[in-house]
C-alpha cells in the first residue's frame, strides 16, 4: 500500500520514531548537496595524483569511473535507507533498525573508526602542503590553527556551516575552472608535448584487473563523504527524498570534477610513465607550475591545504559529531554526548568531542598519511558492507519488496564490490580495523550483560514505510522501545540529567 509524502515517517515528525526536534531544520537540499561537495572535496586528485598515476600506470580518469561505478550501488542503499528513516545516525540507524540494533551499534562503531580518522587525515594533509609553502612554521601548529577555525565554525551552528560550506566549493570550482582553462591552452598549443589523447582513460598495454583494483582503495576514498549527507537528515527541511538525492547528485558531479580534471593531467604528461617517489605527492602541482609559472603553482598548493584544512574538516567534523550524538542519545554512548546546546542548536559536547581526539591524533599522525587513509577505508567500507545487507533485510525480506533492482541486485552487487575492495586492503589496515572492531564487540558485550543502552529490536515502531511496500499496520503510534528513546531524548538537553550516565 502506498502512502503520501504527508504521512512520511521522519518527514518532519521525529516522534514516529520516538525522538524529538532538537537539531536545527535548516538545510536545503542544495545543502546538503554543497556539503557532500565540500565533503568529498572536488579537487581531492590534486593531492594524490602522482600515487594513483603511479598505481594505475597513468590511468587515473578510469581508476575514479570504476571508483563511481563501486560508490554508485553503495549511495542507491543509502538513498533507500535514508528515505525509511530520514535520522541523524546514518548507517548506524538504517542498519540498527533495518536489521537489529546490535548490529546497528557495530555499523556505527565500524563508521566511526571513518569519521575519527578523517578529521585527522585532512588536518596531516592540510599541515604537509602548508609546511610546503611556509617550511619555518611547524606542522602541529597548522594542525591546531585549522582545528581551531574548524571548531568554532562547527560550534555557531548548521546555518552559519552552510555559509562557509558554499564559499569554499565556489572557490573551488573556481580553481578547477582556471586549471581547465591553463591545460586546455597548454594541450592546444603542445606545451611540454602535451597532446590530446584518450590513454589516461584507458590504455590495453598497461591495463590488467589487479593493477586497477590496486589502486581502486585510493579513489574510494575520495569519494568517501557522500554518506556524511546522511548524518544532516535530521537538519533537512527538504523532506525524505532530500538526503538521497542529494548524495547521488553529489557522487555523479564530484565524479565529473574528478575525471576531467585527471584527464586534463594525464593530457599534459602523455610521455610519462610513472613518477619519483619523493615526487608523487606534488605531481599535479608541478604540472600546474610546468604550464603557467610557479606563482600558480604555490597558488593552487595554497587552495588545496585551505579546502582539506578547513572545508572538508568542517565537515568531517560535522558528520562525526552527529553520528555521535545520534549513538549517545539512544543510550549506545555516553549520554552526555547527547546534549544540545539549546542557543546554535548543534551537538555541543561531541563538537568538542571530536575536536580534541582530532588534536591528539593530528599531532601523532603526522607524517603517516598512507597508513591513516588505510584505516578510515576499512572503517567505512565495513559499515557499508552491513548497510547493503540492511537494505536486503529490511525491504528485500522484511517488506517483501517488489523492487528487485534496488531491493536485491543492486546491494548484493554493492556488498560485492565493497567487500573486494575490503579484502584487498592493506595488511595494517586490516590488523587495526579489527582490533578496532574487537573493542567494539566487546563494548557491547558490556553493554549487554549491563543492560546498559543497548536497545530492544525496534522493527515496528519505525511507523510507516515509504513507498510502494508500505503495510497498514505498520502506521501507527510507536512502540515501547520508541517511548523509551522518546524519554530519554526529552532529557538529552538537561546536563543535570545525564551527566556521568553511560
Amino acid at each position: 500500500m502506498s502512502t503520501t509524502d504527508r504521512h512520511a515517517p521522519g518527514a518532519g515528525d521525529l516522534a514516529q520514531f520516538g525522538y524529538k526536534q532538537e537539531l536545527s531544520r535548516g538545510l536545503s537540499t542544495t545543502d546538503l548537496l554543497i556539503y557532500g561537495l565540500v565533503f568529498m572535496v572536488p579537487i581531492a586528485p590534486w593531492a594524490i595524483y602522482g600515487t594513483v598515476y603511479n598505481e594505475a600506470k597513468g590511468m587515473v580518469p578510469l581508476v575514479y569511473l570504476i571508483g563511481l561505478v563501486a560508490m554508485v550501488f553503495t549511495a542507491l542503499s543509502y538513498a533507500q535507507m535514508s528515505r525509511a528513516f530520514p535520522i541523524a545516525g546514518s548507517v548506524y540507524s538504517y542498519v540498527g533498525r533495518g536489521i537489529h540494533p546490535k548490529l546497528g551499534f557495530i555499523a556505527g562503531w565500524t563508521i566511526l573508526l571513518d569519521y575519527l580518522l578523517v578529521p585527522t587525515l585532512l588536518y596531516v594533509f592540510a599541515a604537509e602542503s602548508m609546511s610546503g609553502i611556509f617550511p619555518s612554521v611547524p606542522k602541529w601548529a597548522w594542525i591546531l590553527l585549522f582545528l581551531v577555525v574548524n571548531t568554532a565554525v562547527n560550534y555557531i551552528g548548521i546555518s552559519f556551516t552552510a555559509v562557509v560550506n558554499r564559499l569554499f566549493l565556489t572557490a573551488e570550482v573556481l580553481f578547477i575552472v582556471i586549471f581547465v582553462v591553463m591545460a586546455v591552452v597548454a594541450i592546444a598549443n603542445g606545451t611540454g608535448g602535451a597532446e590530446v589523447t584518450t590513454k589516461p582513460i584507458f590504455d590495453s598495454a598497461s591495463f590488467s584487473a589487479p593493477l586497477v583494483a590496486t589502486a581502486l582503495s585510493i579513489a574510494v576514498l575520495s569519494f568517501l563523504g557522500f554518506d556524511g549527507i546522511a548524518t544532516l537528515s535530521e537538519e533537512s527541511k527538504g523532506g525524505h527524498r532530500s538526503a538521497g538525492i542529494a548524495m547521488i547528485g553529489g557522487l555523479f558531479l564530484v565524479a565529473f570534477f574528478f575525471v576531467s580534471q585527471t584527464w586534463l593531467a594525464g593530457m599534459l604528461i602523455p610521455n610519462t610513465t610513472s613518477f619519483p617517489e619523493d615526487e608523487a605527492g606534488n605531481a599535479f602541482f608541478d604540472i600546474v607550475g610546468r604550464i603557467s609559472g610557479n606563482g600558480w603553482q604555490i597558488a593552487f598548493l595554497a587552495m588545496n591545504a585551505l579546502a582539506v584544512g578547513i572545508a572538508n574538516a568542517v565537515a568531517a567534523q560535522s558528520a562525526t559529531s552527529r553520528l555521535l550524538f545520534s549513538m549517545s542519545r539512544d543510550g549506545q554512548l555516553p549520554r552526555f554526548l547527547a546534549y544540545i546546546n539549546p542557543r546554535s542548536k548543534v551537538p555541543e559536547r561531541a563538537i568538542l568531542l571530536v575536536a580534541g581526539i582530532t588534536l591528539v591524533l593530528g599531532l601523532f599522525f603526522v607524517g603517516q598519511i598512507g597508513l591513516i587513509s588505510s584505516l578510515v577505508n576499512f572503517g567505512a567500507l565495513t559499515a557499508f558492507l552491513l548497510l547493503h545487507v540492511s537494505v536486503v533485510t529490511y525491504y528485500g525480506v522484511r517488506r517483501r519488496s517488489g523492487n528487485v533492482l534496488l531491493h536485491w541486485v543492486g546491494p548484493v552487487i554493492g556488498f560485492a564490490i565493497i567487500g573486494f575492495v575490503l579484502w584487498n586492503a592493506e595488511p595494517a589496515a586490516k590488523i587495526g580495523g579489527l582490533v578496532w572492531l574487537a573493542i567494539g564487540v566487546l563494548v557491547l558485550a558490556y553493554y549487554s550483560r549491563k543492560g546498559i543502552g543497548i536497545l530492544p529490536e525496534h522493527r515496528a515502531d519505525s511507523a510507516t514505510e515509504l513507498g510502494d511496500v508500505t503495510t497498514s499496520e505498520d502506521a501507527g503510534q510507536p512502540g515501547p522501545a520508541a517511548t523509551a528513546r522518546q524519554r530519554a531524548a526529552s532529557h538529552s538537553t538537561d546536563p543535570s540529567t545525564t551527566e556521568g550516565r553511560p
